[in-house]
């Protein structure tokens, strides 16, 4: 029976593509899935029957766990020299997201609370 390794949706390409490479270089069996033309199936990397899910996920693991190491500390070094970019930055590099997310906000507010304000009137 197959078994889910690694789910691709939200994946950043390099990464996809390190953990492929990753399994092609230990000779682990593998095949993928992709999200179809609207993007509602489910974009995987599985292994087939004989893929050795315990080693693949140890291998996984410890693949993600460099990464995670790597990119923090990355970020503390951003963080050091001062070119982190900041909350402030990002809503300026993109403010027409940064109005519709707060409309977004206002509006979902606006009809959890218009029930409970209409009641008391």
């Amino acid at each position: 029976m197959p078994h889910l390794l690694f789910k691709l949706n939200g994946v950043p390409d390099d990464e996809a593509e390190e953990v492929r490479a990753l399994l092609v270089a230990n000779h682990i069996d593998f095949y993928e899935t992709d999200a179809g033309r609207f993007g509602i199936s489910l974009a995987a990397i599985w292994l087939r029957d004989d893929g050795e899910p315990e080693r693949a996920r140890q291998l996984l693991d410890r693949y993600q766990q460099q990464r995670f190491t790597q990119a923090r500390a990355r970020y503390e070094q951003q963080l050091r020299d001062g070119t982190a970019e900041s909350q402030l930055q990002r809503l300026r590099r993109q403010p027409l997201r940064s109005l519709l997310l707060l409309l977004a906000l206002i509006a979902v507010l606006a009809l959890s609370t218009l029930p409970f304000v209409m009641w008391w009137h």
